[in-house]
């Protein structure tokens, strides 16, 4: 994703605002990837993340023809689209969620010894990204599961890169002190 030719996505959008529909399937196949990763990071599901995927496309289509630069990159409108859809998806869910947790049946998981401690940190990291800041979350959302550069990334939160490297440095040591990893490479040194 950090190897995007700029200039030649504003070739494709042009060709695409004017009814060039190879054009735009062409945007789609460059961003598909990206935009899905980092919603599936944030939504935690495949099928949610699909389905706001598509949808991110569908608006990024229908807004095409009024589409203007404004100093920020097409990949950067198209990511705060997907942010948008993911924060509109959040607060449309919430409800939802809430009943499922409390309707969420005990022993439903795998069998034992299946998987367990792939589950275990699993939910481990699930729950040191939810100790980040929001901003360090994404941060490290795009920088990460979305394949973004800084640049990229500072572009789709409105802030500095250097802003959005400090947060991508910060959220790393937040979880590598919530993982226990800072004691093990404390010990390691000491061998």
């Amino acid at each position: 994703m950090t190897d995007v030719d700029e200039v030649a996505v504003e070739r494709l959008v042009a060709a695409a605002k004017h009814g060039d529909a190879m054009a735009f399937g062409r945007i789609f196949d460059i961003y598909h990837r990206p935009i899905y990763r980092f919603i599936v990071a944030r939504t935690h599901s495949p099928a949610d993340a699909e389905d706001l995927t598509q949808l991110v496309f569908l608006k990024a289509l229908e807004a095409l023809p009024r589409y203007e630069a404004r100093g920020i990159p097409f990949g950067g409108w198209l990511f705060r689209l997907a942010r948008n859809a993911v924060i509109d998806h959040a607060r449309t869910h919430r409800e939802h969620a809430d009943l499922d947790a409390v309707m969420e049946r005990p022993g439903t998981g795998p069998e034992p010894g299946s998987g367990i401690l792939a589950r275990d940190e699993t939910q481990a990291i699930e729950q040191a990204l939810t100790a980040l800041t929001d901003e360090q979350r994404e941060a490290i959302d795009l920088r990460f599961f979305a394949g973004l550069s800084a640049r990229q990334a500072a572009v789709v939160m409105g802030k500095q890169e250097g802003t959005v490297r400090g947060l991508q440095f910060r959220a790393i040591a937040a979880l590598r002190r919530q993982l226990g990893l800072d004691a093990v490479d404390e010990t390691d040194r000491g061998q």
